[in-house]
C-alpha cells in the first residue's frame, strides 16, 4: 500500500510540474489550455480526492489505533482544505471556459495557491507520515490495512494502461512532453 501512495505521489508531482508550467505561462501574459488545466484538476478531485487520500486516511486511522494515539487531523485537514481548493479552482475554470471573465490575477493566486498546498502536502506526509507507517507496521499490519482499504481501491484513470479513454488528451500531452527532443 505504501508503495501505491507513493506512486500516486509520483504521478501527482508529474501533473503539478505540468501546472507550474502554466502557471508561469500565465503569469507571464501568455495563452494556456485552460482545458488541459481543467482535466488535471479533475483527475485530482477525481482520483486523489476520492480514492488515494482515503486511503491514507484509513491508513492513518490504522496506525493512531495501533501506536494508542488520538487523531491529531492534520492529515484530514489537509485532505479537506486541498477538496476546497480543487473545487474552487474547478469553478473558475469552468467559468472561463464557458467564455465567463475571470481576473487573470486571480486565476493566477488559485493556481498558485492550489500547487504549493498540493507540493506541501506530500512533503508533509512523505517526511512525517509514511515513516510512522513504516517504524511501526509489519507484514500483518500491512495485509490487515490492504483489507481495510479495498472497497476505496480505484485503478488510477490517468496512470494505467487499462482505460486509456479517460483524460485522453492530458495522457497524449504528457506523453510528448516525455518524449526525447
Amino acid at each position: 500500500m505504501l508503495q501505491r501512495l507513493m506512486r500516486d505521489h509520483k504521478h501527482i508531482a508529474i501533473l503539478l510540474n505540468i501546472l507550474s508550467n502554466k502557471l508561469t505561462r500565465l503569469a507571464d501574459g501568455n495563452g494556456v489550455n485552460f482545458n488541459l488545466v481543467r482535466d488535471i484538476v479533475e483527475y485530482m478531485q477525481g482520483y486523489a480526492e476520492h480514492s488515494h487520500h482515503p486511503l491514507e486516511d484509513i491508513i492513518f486511522d490504522y496506525y493512531s489505533n495501533k501506536a494508542g494515539l488520538a487523531n491529531c487531523g492534520q492529515l484530514y485537514n489537509e485532505h479537506h482544505r486541498l477538496a476546497e481548493a480543487s473545487g474552487s479552482l474547478i469553478y473558475s475554470l469552468n467559468m472561463i471556459l464557458s467564455d465567463v471573465v475571470i481576473s487573470r490575477e486571480k486565476l493566477i493566486k488559485d493556481l498558485k495557491d492550489y500547487i504549493q498546498l498540493q507540493q506541501l502536502h506530500m512533503e508533509y506526509e512523505e517526511r512525517e507520515v509514511f515513516p510512522l507507517f513504516v517504524s511501526l507496521f509489519d507484514d500483518n499490519d500491512w495485509d490487515r490495512v490492504a483489507i481495510l482499504c479495498q472497497q476505496r481501491l480505484v485503478d488510477d484513470p490517468l496512470f494505467n494502461d487499462n482505460d486509456k479513454s479517460m483524460f485522453e488528451d492530458l495522457r497524449a500531452y504528457i506523453d510528448r512532453a516525455e518524449q526525447p527532443l
